[in-house]
């Protein structure tokens, strides 16, 4: 017995395994301080394709939707980094004092520094919410040939229209004499320039900048963000793709793996 038990160990350790690499913690100076994020890299490869990913508002890089992307991208052989904005998760700088043109510059700081990783041959980009509009902006800014592809998820663009409207996350406020800060949901505080920067924010100018492989998924059960945003995206890009999953809302909670799935297969498309 105690032979076979031996024999039954052995075979199972010459099983070729498929376990992850080890996820690596990395910290990144930012436009308000350094940057917690997460390097995953596909085993056992010496280049690789590089894919950014970006949260929303109020959340951070552990947020399902961005760990299943990190995850999905690795079992198909693409490295990620995942990263809290200024103000989030474990990142310096307080959330007052973040507002979308810091984080276009966190993310930028970001491109540049996986872009000098040894073994990045390119990098993409892919956000959620209002990560997805930093995406978008930060992706027109840098211009089509530094980024391969761009996957926007329920991009929050109507951010713009909400700050005209001085509506600020559900409370009002003048947005052309904005208070120090409005408090909303959950004891956040949005500082005065998050909604004077808002007011006035070139998003789908600025995203025009960038012309290459694009995908919007989008839900149309979004009650925060209406899918027309994404329609809007796809009609920017002339090389997109636009997915719209009936009923699902802005979290995609009713199958959050539907729309990574989407996401993930998308840029595996793109980057091999």
């Amino acid at each position: 017995m105690k032979k076979l038990f031996l024999l039954a160990l052995m075979a199972c350790l010459m099983v070729p395994m498929t376990a992850f690499a080890a996820a690596e913690k990395v910290s990144i100076q930012g436009d308000h301080g350094k940057l917690a994020a997460v390097i995953q890299r596909p085993d056992g490869k010496n280049s690789y394709s590089m894919v950014m990913l970006m949260h929303g508002f109020t959340s951070n890089k552990e947020d399902t939707i961005i760990t299943h992307m990190a995850d999905g991208l690795e079992k198909n052989g693409i490295a990620s980094i995942r990263f809290d904005f200024n103000g989030h998760g474990e990142s310096e700088g307080r959330f007052q004092d973040m507002t979308v043109p810091n984080e276009i510059e966190d993310a930028k700081k970001v491109y540049n520094y996986v872009k000098a990783l040894p073994g990045v041959t390119s990098v993409s980009m892919a956000g959620h919410s209002q990560g997805g509009v930093v995406t978008s902006m930060t992706a027109g800014e840098l211009g089509t040939d530094k980024v391969k592809a761009i996957v926007l998820l329920a991009p929050a663009a109507v951010l713009r229209e909400d700050a005209i409207r001085g509506a600020a996350y559900g409370v009002k406020c003048n947005p052309l004499d904005p208070p120090e800060y409005v408090e909303i949901f959950g004891g956040y505080k949005i500082g005065r320039n998050y909604i004077k920067t808002a007011f006035s924010l070139p998003i789908y100018e600025t995203a025009a900048g960038y012309q290459g492989y694009a995908c919007m998924i989008h839900g149309t059960g979004d009650q925060l963000v209406p899918y027309t945003y994404s329609e809007r995206y796809a009609h920017l890009y002339p090389n997109s793709e636009l997915h719209l999953l009936p009923g699902y809302d802005h979290n995609f909670s009713q199958n959050v793996t539907t729309a990574t799935d989407i996401a993930v297969n998308y840029l595996n498309k793109q980057l091999k």
